[in-house]
């Protein structure tokens, strides 16, 4: 079992790829600074986000509730 959620490959990965949309968005043109760049750079952190709450909700009580 994993103690962490920075331990998950899928979290890393997650992260790997993040910062490689970071290159790409800064690439983008100045008139999508604001619009579009803002908006990918924000969805590309919710995964990695989403992945860590997920994990640190995963506890025996929970489980335990749907038990018959």
């Amino acid at each position: 079992m994993y103690n962490s959620f920075t331990e998950l490959n899928v979290w890393k990965e997650c992260r790997i790829l993040r910062k490689k949309i970071s290159v790409l968005v800064k690439q983008f043109p100045d008139y999508e600074k604001y619009n579009l760049t803002g908006q990918i750079l924000r969805s590309s952190k919710s995964p990695c986000s989403n992945i860590a709450e997920g994990h640190g909700r995963f506890h025996y009580q929970r489980t335990f509730n749907f038990a018959e």
